[in-house]
């Protein structure tokens, strides 16, 4: 399901500075109580105060429309309870703009916001709680007291934009974590020894196995090419098809796309399994490869079922059947 909207707590996100200090830079109050603050990008593209909103002002965000916003959520103690940019993972809240469930609520308050605007919400908790979230007042929040909402508007969209927008922005935390794995490959102590115990493992099984041509891939993954392509080599960013063959190193099969079509993806955006990205990187349209996985490369020590448990070898017989360069 693409919305959550039950309740916006786990989903919240980071602190504001907002530098605009003008007479307008204090809180207004709409009919319905609500207590805000706005500021709008000028043409400098500064943040100034945009000051009281009036009723027939319809430049926010409408019903059924999707908004995509950072934030940061606060009680009257000024702890916060939620931020969407230090929690993991750390996306924008996403929210369709429907009936406000109260008044002087969440709902009135995103639609008064456009793109790139900054705000500063209070909202009263009782009634949030009871009305929005429709949950009890939780022990960390007083009674009577309001929570404050720093907001940062990314986009108003409607729901083909914000489909594609909640993909780029999955596609993007993705890349993010593949590049921290790779970053911790180099520099955490249990994966650094973990790859050498499975280098060695593997050096012993090709051994016993009588695995010719063997080669290494620049973060580690051994291959050995059973075919030669004479297509392109792939490269990061290429969208690549593969078929292949998942086996332990006792020969146990684990998986298979065989009678399916090939698995594509993008290669080099962190949507496989490292090895993958690393290894299949080395081949040429048309390949065949033996890919043995060393773990810190494949699932870590996150166990995958009975017949994978934490720091296994993956063996993947692949073929690269196509590589259409981007």
């Amino acid at each position: 399901m693409l919305f959550k909207t039950k309740l916006l707590l786990p989903v919240v996100a980071g602190a504001l500075l907002f530098q605009a200090c003008n007479k307008k830079d204090e809180f207004q109050t709409s009919a319905n109580g609500l207590k805000y603050k706005i500021y709008e990008l000028d043409d400098k593209g500064e943040y100034q105060a945009k000051g009281k909103v009036a009723d027939a002002d319809t430049s926010g965000a409408r019903m059924g429309q999707i908004i995509a916003f950072h934030m940061t959520l606060k009680n009257a103690e000024d702890s916060v309870l939620v931020d969407t940019r230090t929690q993991k993972p750390a996306f924008p809240a996403m929210l369709p703009i429907v009936e406000p469930s109260m008044k002087g609520g969440l709902e009135e308050a995103l639609m008064m916001l456009s793109d790139g605007d900054s705000a500063v919400f209070k909202i009263n908790a009782d009634s949030l709680f009871a009305h929005t979230y429709k949950q009890p007042l939780p022990p960390f929040i007083k009674q009577g007291s309001d929570l404050t909402y720093f907001v940062k508007v990314d986009r108003v969209m409607n729901r083909e934009e914000a489909e594609a927008y909640q993909q780029k922005v999955m596609e993007d935390m993705q890349q993010q974590e593949h590049a921290e794995m790779l970053q911790n490959l180099k520099t955490d102590s249990a994966m650094v020894a973990q790859l050498k115990t499975d280098s060695t493992i593997i050096q012993n099984y090709v051994k016993e196995q009588k695995l010719t041509n063997v080669q290494k891939s620049p973060l580690g993954v051994y291959y050995t090419v059973t075919q030669a392509g004479q297509g392109p080599q792939a490269a990061a960013g290429d969208l690549v098809s593969v078929h292949y063959k998942l086996s332990n190193l006792n020969g146990k099969q684990l998986e298979t796309s065989e009678g399916n079509d090939p698995f594509k993806f993008p290669l080099g955006r962190g949507q496989v399994i490292p090895g993958w990205d690393d290894a299949i990187a080395q081949l040429n349209e048309g390949s065949k490869a033996t890919l043995l996985i060393p773990s810190p490369l494949a699932y870590g020590a996150r166990e995958q079922g009975p017949d994978m448990p934490a720091n296994s070898i993956l063996r993947f017989d692949i073929e690269l059947v196509d590589v259409e360069k981007q």
